[in-house]
């Protein structure tokens, strides 16, 4: 919990970005699905990285502008050596919401986690060779019921 007896309280400063990045490496790094990529692939030097990882959530939840690195670059990087798709990003997010829920609670942990889901849903369409962008997959409803993604009515095919 956040607080004393109890009490979960909003993110608030580089310490409660501290806090929460390394509750979520140690669960991230004991994975089954994503350890071995921190551990095996990357061999993660946990202490060297987590100032880093700090001055990147600071910047993103609080507009900090402590980061100034190239997040896409490591991971194009670690993606030649350990593909990253589908179930490691939608992994890595899942133990990312856990954390922030289970420590914090309030709009800076709501941002936390918004910013999470666009950041890894960017960087999986940037490594599987797209723009980034959510909007290119934007398209016609004829274009979607041809390529089988809606059906008549416009709603997903069962699968």
């Amino acid at each position: 919990m956040a607080g004393g007896a109890g009490e979960v309280r909003d993110l608030r400063d580089r310490a409660d970005i501290a806090r929460l990045v390394r509750e979520f490496y140690a669960r991230a790094f004991a994975d089954p699905i994503i350890g071995p990529i921190f551990t095996d692939v990357a061999r993660m030097d946990l202490e060297h990285h987590l100032p880093i990882m700090c001055d990147f959530w600071e910047t993103v939840v609080f507009q900090a502008g402590t980061y100034h690195r190239n997040a896409l670059t490591l991971h194009e990087a670690l993606n030649r050596r350990a593909p990253l798709g589908e179930a490691e990003f939608g992994r890595w997010l899942d133990l990312w919401t856990a954390t922030v829920d289970d420590l914090f609670a309030g709009e800076s942990a709501e941002r936390a986690k918004v910013q999470a889901r666009r950041i890894a849903s960017s960087m999986q369409r940037r490594l599987a060779g797209g723009s980034g962008s959510a909007f290119e997959t934007i398209g016609t409803r004829d274009r979607l019921a041809a390529a089988g993604e809606i059906d008549d009515v416009g709603e997903a095919p069962a699968r």
